[in-house]
This record gives C-alpha cells, sequence and structure tokens, in this order.
C-alpha cells in the first residue's frame, strides 16, 4: 500500500530532513536543457516553433555539451527564461558578465 510523503517524512530524522531538503534544491536548481524544458511543460516541437528549426535539432542542440552563448540564449528564451553569465570565485564572490548582454 502507498504511504503518505507526509507520514513518511515525519518518520524521518531532523538530519534526514535537512539531506533530502539539500537534495531537493539541487535537484531544482541543476537542471539540463531537456530537464527544464520538461519542467516548463514545453515540447520540443514547441521549442522548435519558437526556434525556427526542427524538432530533430532541439533534440541535439539539448545533447550537446558545447554551444555558442547565442544558441543557449535562444533556448532559453524559447522557455521563458534571459541567459546570465556570472563568474564565481572562491571567496564567494560573484561577478555578472555583461559581454554577452544584447
Amino acid at each position: 500500500m502507498a504511504k503518505n510523503f507526509r507520514e513518511l517524512r515525519a518518520k524521518m530524522s531532523p538530519a534526514a530532513r535537512v539531506a533530502s531538503e539539500a537534495e531537493h534544491r539541487r535537484l531544482v536548481e541543476e537542471m539540463s536543457l531537456h530537464q527544464l524544458r520538461k519542467a516548463r511543460e514545453l515540447t520540443q516541437t514547441k521549442i522548435a516553433e519558437e526556434l525556427h528549426m526542427g524538432q530533430g535539432d532541439v533534440s541535439k542542440l539539448e545533447r550537446r555539451a558545447d554551444m555558442y552563448v547565442s544558441t543557449l540564449a535562444g533556448y532559453l528564451q524559447a522557455v521563458g527564461a534571459d541567459l546570465e553569465i556570472r563568474a564565481v570565485f572562491p571567496d564567494g564572490r560573484t561577478v555578472k558578465i555583461t559581454q554577452f548582454s544584447e
């Protein structure tokens, strides 16, 4: 029999709850393009229409590990997001890189 998530969560230790919440945040904050598109409930066909390309090209784009910044920015705009590029330093300081802004 399926158990209610709240019941299972209530039985977790405080440390396990903290670890679970951290993993949830990581999963939400880190996504591949494919996962991001799915989370936004969009199809490859819809993205292809926005980018004026074929669905197969979107599929290839989602699997690429290397692409132009402009290609990535276009894809993200098609899913309703803007691209920001930041440099993150070991001391925690971040700098927004503006060279690629329109």
